[in-house]
Order: structure tokens, then sequence, then C-alpha cells
């Protein structure tokens, strides 16, 4: 490994420059010095500094050298060595502008060993997790997606076989599963990424606005259109157009949007003539849209036109060990946002999260992991940072993994899913019996189990055991 270099940015040169000696002393450290950053080719390339400071002299121009800095590296640490005459608000202005640290020159000998050491320790930290993140995200990701599941697999093989023709596209799927995510990967591998892709959200927009938000008006349509307004259909020309909830779409609507599907023209609320637009649909639903075709909701032949290829995104539930490795990639995001360690998970919060259904999907994940990652005063995500409801729920879906039998089970999942069983299985009998000695006095089951009381209620309602059923029979069997 490379030692880490140092650059100083000073406008009046090395000579007698107290810190630079004390920089240099510094070793195994390699220190250059420059007048000005466009003096210096390589402080961006990708083996370029470690660490910079700039020096602030009179006359010259601070700000503009601190963003240049910035520009040319932006995970650049920089130490500022300000005069001695800056107030709080110049030095605010540094800190803003990207400076990790300010150090009046006064203080510049007694300080800077300490700064630079923390501004490079900082530095190494974010690049190490980096580098980590890069490592264990790259063989799972897709455009946007994160996931290795062969239901993902196979939503990713289909975005790259269509994305480069000029078909439209309807996506299927739960709440939450994605479906503007698979919208914006295919734009983005097809040959209109260079044009807009307009997002619309056909059951956010009131009916008698939906018209006019789609199609444009003419001035004087109708009370309040004060001016032409162009439609969202046309700001997508040459590019791809959204219709998310496709199926909320009234009757009307689904009329007139064949008719710009089949000729790809439009007419605005008022208009006389019609307008050309070259648009690529990709539409959306979370609804049962076949149903919707059958009994009559929804039109069958702007289903045909919409329905050209078809993609379906699995549930969450169905996605196996994406669901981990989601988790930790949102408890590193948040990490992140908050300034903590990326976030880990014990054992059994892990097995809580891969035995949730997860009726919101991804989207209900990203939302309990950042709740997790707010509430745990640890560095491990354990499962009273979980909501009740979800481990609850959790712990109900492995009991009734576990009564089927360890043939079935051997037969049907791999180890960590028997272990799940098998681990659910125990707590099981060990809750019975232990409500069975203390004849359902929680607190003294607690106290025995060495376990939070809430802890200890939430296992008991994830197995159904109610407590008051063992204080009037203390001899009750495991059909409990």
């Amino acid at each position: 490994m490379r030692q880490p270099r140092i650059v100083i940015v000073d406008p009046a040169g090395p000579n007698g420059l107290a810190y630079s000696r004390l920089v240099a002393r510094l070793q195994p450290l390699e220190v250059r010095h420059t007048t000005s950053v466009a003096d210096d080719t390589d402080i961006a390339q990708d083996d370029g500094f470690d660490l910079a400071i700039l020096v602030i002299r009179s006359g010259s121009s601070s700000i503009n050298t601190l963003d240049q800095l910035v520009e040319a590296d932006p995970d650049l640490p920089i130490v500022v060595i300000g005069n001695e005459e800056e107030g709080p608000e110049v030095v605010s202005d540094y800190l803003r502008h990207g400076a990790a640290t300010y150090l009046p020159v006064e203080n510049a000998e007694r300080d800077l060993e300490d700064a630079l050491v923390e501004a490079l320790t900082t530095s190494r930290q974010r690049a190490t997790e980096q580098t980590l993140r890069r490592a264990i995200e790259r063989p799972y990701s897709f455009e946007n997606f994160l996931g290795e599941s062969p239901p993902m697999k196979a939503v990713y093989n289909l975005i790259e076989r269509v994305a480069t023709s000029s078909v439209d596209i309807l996506i299927t799927g739960e709440t939450g599963t994605g479906k503007e995510l698979v919208a914006q990967a295919v734009h983005q591998r097809s040959r209109r990424k260079e044009a807009p892709f307009v997002p619309i959200d056909c059951g956010a927009i009131p009916e008698t606005l939906l018209e006019s938000e789609l199609f444009g008006h003419e001035r004087g349509a109708f009370t309040g259109a004060d001016a032409r307004r162009i439609g969202l259909i046309e700001v997508a020309d040459g590019g791809t157009l959204f219709l998310d909830e496709v199926a909320e779409l009234p009757p009307s609507l689904q009329a007139k949007l064949l008719r710009v599907l089949q000729e790809r023209r439009l007419r605005r609320v008022g208009a006389r003539k019609e307008t050309p637009v070259d648009v690529r649909i990709v539409a959306a639903t979370s609804r049962n849209i076949d149903v919707m075709v059958e009994n009559g909701t929804f039109r069958r032949d702007l289903f045909y036109r919409i329905n050209v290829v078809r993609i379906s995104l699995p549930p969450l539930r169905q996605r196996g060990d994406d669901i981990g490795l989601l988790a930790e990639f949102f408890a590193s995001r948040a990490g992140r946002e908050m300034g903590r360690d990326a976030g880990r998970f014990s054992s059994d919060a892990y097995q809580v999260l891969q035995h949730y259904s997860w009726p919101g999907n991804v989207r209900e994940l990203q939302n309990v992991i950042r709740r997790a990652m707010a509430l745990t005063p640890e560095d491990v995500i354990g499962v009273d940072d979980l909501p009740d409801d979800i481990v609850a729920a959790a712990g109900k879906k492995a009991g009734g993994i576990f009564a089927h039998s360890a043939k079935a089970a051997l037969e049907s999942s791999g180890f960590f899913s028997q272990r799940s069983a098998h681990v659910a299985e125990f707590e099981q009998q060990y809750l019975h019996e232990l409500m069975k000695q203390v004849r359902g006095d929680v607190s003294a089951a607690a106290k025995k189990a060495q376990v939070p009381r809430g802890t200890l209620y939430r296992l008991l309602k994830s197995h159904e055991l109610d407590p008051s059923r063992f204080r009037d029979n203390p001899d009750q069997s495991k059909s409990e």
C-alpha cells in the first residue's frame, strides 16, 4: 500500500512555513507544495492526494481556491489555515464550501498534527466503507435494483431484452415492489434515454384535472384556463411516458388514451387540431388488471395495446435471501444519513425479517430499517428494535413452518430455513414449559429466562401463548 499523500496549497510557496516542517515530520507521508490548484494536474487523478492543506493569504481568492479543490476531488479532506482577523462568519463559509477543519494560523503549529490525523483517519474509514459497499453490492445489483434471487434475475433478463425495442410495456406487481424502477431501467437502456422520462400517477390526480394534465388545454377551454398548457404526454415527446396505476384511469380517459396509442396523435382540451407525439408507453398497476378486463372495468382494447410485453415483479416475500441483502443496504444508507456506523443485525432479527410476509414489500422494509436504525442504541439491530406487530407476525409464520415434518423441511428448504424451523420449535417448547413453571407470571418468567419483559411478551404473542391460561390451568398441554 502506498503512503498517504498531502498537498499544501499556499500562494506564498513553501519557504519558511513552520507547519510544512511539522507535516514533513509525519513520516512516512509524502508532502507536496503548490501555489495554486491549477498548477497541480493530478489532484483529481485516481491515485491523487489523500488530504489537502489550504493556506489563506491576504488578497488571495480563498473561497474560489477551496471550490476548485472540492470540484477537483469532492472526497478530498481539506484543512484550511486562515488569517487571524477572520471572523466566525468567514470560518462558516469555509466549512460550508467543503472544508473539513479550520485552524487559525496562530494555532497551526500546535493543532495541525491532530487535525491531519483526524481528517486522514476519517477519509480512510470512508474509503474503506465505500470499497466494501461496492464489493458487496456490485455482484447483486442491476440498475437501481439490488438482489440476485431467481425471480429478480428473470426480471433483469426481460428488461435487457425489451429495453432497446419500441414496444409498449405493462408492469404488474404489488405496491412497493419497484415498478417505477423497472420503468426507469427500461428508459435508461433504450434509445430514448436522452429524452424525457415523465412519470404520471393516474391514481393521485383528481379525475376533473386528469384530462388536462395528460392532454393539455388551449386558452379559454374552461374556466381558469388563462393560457395554453402543454400536457404531460407532449412533455414526454421523444421519450418515455410512465403511467403508474393505469388501472385507475376513468373509462372516458381510457378511450382517449387508446386513440393516442393507436395514432400517436392527441388533441388538447379545447383544440381543433391534433398534435403528433412520439412516446413510448410504460404502464404499471398493482391491481389484478386481468380480472378488471373480464368484468369490464378496464377496456379490453386498451389492455391489448399496453400489454405488448408484461413484466411481473415478485413480492418481497418470494425473494429469499434478497431480504437480508436489502436490509443491510438500507441500514448502511440510513447509517450514513444519520452519521452513524452501518447497522448490523442479530441472528434473531434476521429471522424476523425473513419470516415476515412484507405486504408493503421493499418500501415497507426500507421504512422498518430506517426506524430500527433511529431507535437502536447499539451497533447491532436486535428484535427489540423492530415493530412489535412485525415480530409477532413473523413468529406466527415461523411456528407454522415448524408444524411440518422434518422430512418435508429437508426436501423443501435449505439450512437457514431448517434452522429457523428448529429455533421456532425450541421457542414454543421452552416458553410453554416456562409459563407452566411460573404459573403464568410474566415478570417471573422474564427474570427466569433472563430476557426483557417486553421481549417475552412479544415471544408469547408470536406463539399464541396466553399467560392467563397458565394461571387458570398450569398443566395445560402444548395444543395451546
